[in-house]
């Protein structure tokens, strides 16, 4: 009898439930192989009896974060899963985004708490930047994220991250590093379309796996070795900032997109890293 591994998946009535559901079929096969099936279920129902859990599809946990944190906090011991509970409590919130910098890993600025007129007038003086972008500290996808010059109206936005606009993510690009079992597998370059800071495809943005250089490996590598547990999956997005270097702009370890059409071979890892752990 294959072994059952729930995936957590959006919500029923989540608008991202038929997307999810397309891109989970393209691993069900190499779970099969490793004599797993895979079973969708929407995170919002919690734990259920199989014998784990992945997280990878919990799309939309971000527009209900009381009940997701919840939902954590109170996830069984004996029902293993993955990434574990802790760790995707902690990555919640861009707040990790400050403990990692306390342990030396460079951070595109940021400055966090509420977003008014009167403190995005002081990050404007903080940053010495022409233009910013404030975004939730819980988010996805772009989700209420803006970007403001210099006397934008501002909307009040509570728990709120503000940070420079970055210019290279029309440029360069973000670099996206993917992780599978704590070893590195492949690096995206994400591009926005000129004008705009978003790098999702559905605002425009174009993704091209790429060779990464040994210094934006090690950067990577530096950036998992500093989570607070050990991660089955995540993925780390760096981005060039004013003085030329390198920042981590986000680690993500709840529901990343493993960008399984740029690297066919992410369901087996992903699948044979699962079998290790149980």
């Amino acid at each position: 009898m294959p072994t059952v591994i729930d995936v957590l998946m959006p919500a029923a009535d989540s608008e991202y439930g038929a997307m999810a559901s397309a891109i989970l079929d393209r691993y069900r096969d190499a779970f099969a192989a490793r004599d797993m099936t895979l079973s969708a279920r929407p995170w919002n129902l919690g734990p259920g009896d199989s014998a784990a859990t992945l997280a990878l599809f919990a799309w939309g946990y971000h527009l209900d974060v009381a009940r997701w944190e919840a939902m954590l906090a109170a996830w069984p011991a004996e029902r293993p899963l993955f990434n574990p509970a802790p760790l995707l409590a902690w990555n919640t919130r861009k707040t990790y985004l400050l403990e990692l910098e306390a342990v030396g890993i460079p951070i595109v600025p940021s400055r966090f708490g509420h977003a008014d007129q009167a403190s995005v007038a002081a990050a404007f003086a903080a940053f010495g930047a022409d233009e910013l972008v404030v975004k939730p500290q819980v988010s996805g996808g772009s989700y209420r994220t803006v970007r403001v010059r210099p006397g934008d109206p501002v909307e009040p936005l509570d728990d709120a991250i503000i940070q420079p606009f970055i210019p290279a993510v029309s440029g360069e690009g973000e670099l996206s590093f993917l992780f599978i079992g704590g070893t590195f597998s492949h690096s995206v370059r994400k591009v926005a379309k000129p004008g705009d800071f978003r790098i999702q495809p559905q605002f425009g943005g174009i993704f091209t796996r790429f060779d990464p250089e040994p210094a934006q490996l090690a950067l990577a590598e530096t950036v998992i070795a500093g989570l607070p547990e050990p991660s089955l999956y995540a993925r780390v997005d760096l981005l060039r900032i004013a003085d030329g270097s390198l920042a981590l702009m986000e680690l993500e370890a709840i529901e990343p997109d493993l960008y399984p059409d740029m690297a066919p071979d992410v369901p087996a890892r992903l699948a044979g890293a699962v079998r290790l752990l149980l």
